[in-house]
Parts: C-alpha cells; sequence; structure tokens
C-alpha cells in the first residue's frame, strides 16, 4: 500500500486529461481578433477583419493588414486595399496597386477574381492602354470585346502621365478601348498578356465630370454574391448579436455561429444572455481558461475522490 500516493498522482493526471476535454472553455479575445474598423473602413457582418471575424464565406478573401492600417481583398492575382463599402448595397470598391489613373500610367499584370469567392464584378468601365494596334482586333474567342469609339479613351489620353508616353489613339494605329467586365474569361480574370495590352484603368464614377479624368473616381466595384446561410445568420442571430453590443463571428473547425463579446466571452446566442446557466449554447475553443465555477466543481471532486483512496 505503500505505492498509493504514486497511484493517486496517476489517477488524478488520469482524470484531469479525460474530464478537461468536456469542460466549456471560455474563448478569450485574443484568440479572434476582430476589429469594428480596419483603416478608415468600418467592418462588419458579413465581412470581417480576420479570421474567425464575419462571415466564414468571405474569409481568406477579406481581412485586414498585418498592420491593421488597411482592409484587403486577396485573390490569386494579388491583394487589393478596399477604400469603401456599401452595406446597403452589398459592394464594396478595389484600387489595385498596379491599375492606371490619370496620374499614374502604368503597366499591369491584370486582375482576376476567383471563381469560388464571393464576389463578382460590378458595374465598372475598363479602359485598355497601350494595346497592339488596332484595338478592334482584341477578341474573346472570336468576338470583339472592345468598343473603340468611347470617349472615355479621347479623355484620359489628355492626362499627363498618358501624354508623355505618345501612344496613339484614333484608329487605325489606336492603343485604348474600353472594355466590359461582361468580357472577362471564364476564370473572372482580365487577362492584359493575352489581350496585348500593357495596362488598364477601371473608373467607378465619372463624378459628373465626363471629359475630366483628373476627377473620376478609379477602382474596381464587386458586388457580394447573396448567401442563404449569411440571411439566415443576419436575420436570427447577427442582428441580435450587434444590438446587444456584440461582433458576429464563427468558431473553427466547423465554423459555427459566435457573438463574440467584449466580456471576453463567446455566445451563440448574444452577449447579454451569456451565463453558465446558456453553457449549453456556448461555442468554446481549447487555448483559455474554464470558469472560476467549473475549476472548483472539478477540483471538489478529485479531492472527494482522493478521499476515498
Amino acid at each position: 500500500m505503500e505505492n498509493l500516493p504514486s497511484f493517486n498522482i496517476i489517477i488524478f493526471i488520469v482524470l484531469f486529461s479525460h474530464v478537461t476535454q468536456f469542460i466549456p472553455w471560455q474563448t478569450l479575445a485574443k484568440d479572434l481578433p476582430c476589429r469594428t474598423t480596419c483603416g478608415s473602413i468600418q467592418v462588419k457582418y458579413p465581412f470581417g477583419s480576420g479570421h474567425g471575424c464575419g462571415s466564414p464565406r468571405f474569409h481568406p478573401y477579406i481581412a485586414c493588414s498585418p498592420e491593421g492600417d488597411q482592409l484587403l481583398l486577396t485573390t490569386h492575382t494579388g491583394s487589393y486595399p478596399v477604400t469603401s463599402i456599401s452595406y446597403t448595397t452589398s459592394t464594396l470598391i478595389i484600387t489595385p496597386p498596379q491599375m492606371s489613373t490619370c496620374t499614374s500610367m502604368q503597366q499591369s499584370p491584370g486582375l482576376g477574381i476567383d471563381w469560388a469567392s464571393p464576389f463578382q464584378l460590378d458595374q465598372s468601365t475598363f479602359l485598355l492602354l497601350s494595346c497592339t494596334p488596332p484595338t478592334s482586333s482584341l477578341t474573346i474567342k472570336g468576338s470583339p470585346v472592345c468598343d473603340t469609339s468611347s470617349h472615355l479613351c479621347e479623355s484620359i489620353y489628355t492626362c499627363p502621365s498618358v501624354i508623355g508616353l505618345g501612344l496613339p489613339l484614333f484608329p487605325p494605329t489606336n492603343t485604348c478601348c474600353v472594355y466590359s467586365p461582361a468580357n472577362f474569361n471564364s476564370k473572372g480574370e482580365l487577362d492584359l498578356q493575352k489581350l496585348k495590352c500593357m495596362g488598364y484603368a477601371s473608373v467607378v464614377s465619372l463624378q459628373e465630370y465626363p471629359t475630366d479624368p483628373s476627377r473620376w473616381q478609379y477602382g474596381v466595384e464587386l458586388q457580394s454574391r447573396g448567401g442563404a446561410l449569411d440571411d439566415y445568420y443576419t436575420d436570427n442571430k447577427c442582428n441580435a448579436c450587434e444590438i446587444s453590443g456584440g461582433l458576429c463571428g464563427y468558431a473553427p473547425p466547423v465554423n459555427s455561429f459566435v457573438c463574440l463579446c467584449s466580456d471576453t466571452i463567446n455566445t451563440t446566442i448574444d452577449c447579454k444572455s451569456n451565463s453558465l446557466q446558456n453553457q449549453a449554447e456556448l461555442t468554446w475553443n481549447s487555448v483559455s481558461l474554464p470558469s472560476r465555477k467549473l475549476w472548483m466543481e472539478f477540483l471538489g471532486g478529485l479531492v472527494f475522490f482522493g478521499a476515498a483512496w
């Protein structure tokens, strides 16, 4: 019987390792570093600032930069700063760093939107620049893709950044044309290499100045594709979460809905309903600390068990 204390310790360790698997662990805020803003952009559901934030459909496409100063859209062709979001119309505008504008004419590798992403191109006007002439010969599957008669090319060629290049504007040696997003290939890409163009400009709005490209709003507008799952959570859970002061997110690996509360506890209901009485409704992970009440109950049981030995 001299080995009983050591045996008790072994039993304690075994019980601890098994019982803790069933203890609900309160998730700390640092595990899901969700933000309400990223740089100057307000971040709301279904978008999120990082992993575990917003809707899982939008991660890893939308996330805050590591520095926390820029919201980014990431696709297989690069990461693009998000300059504005309209939650009313479910649209966002990105500004590709290598896109040309009136103040900067530059070579671009093109632009691609992942086919599996929850985004699609919206109302943007693309201008193909410095293309191999004539642009009327640009085709996809044998069909012309350019409007060579638009005044937009004539306007943007008045920009100092373009004038200095001496690019031909008018047929038959014109090097600019208006390109419809509907002409993107089946992969959802603007393939400039295939089109034999050096760069592009994308205009979201002419700002009531159709002939003054220095006042145009440049960028690429994307529409968020609707999702029944997001609609369900928005109507039934996310609204209640936000009203209670929480942020909407999800818990890997099953990506179940969680409401992220300021008291460092996450719940599947809302922040006002967050209590141990509702622990069946809570979502947890394994990297945080259990509640004091549960610890006391568990340790009390172990003391009783040891006394019995």
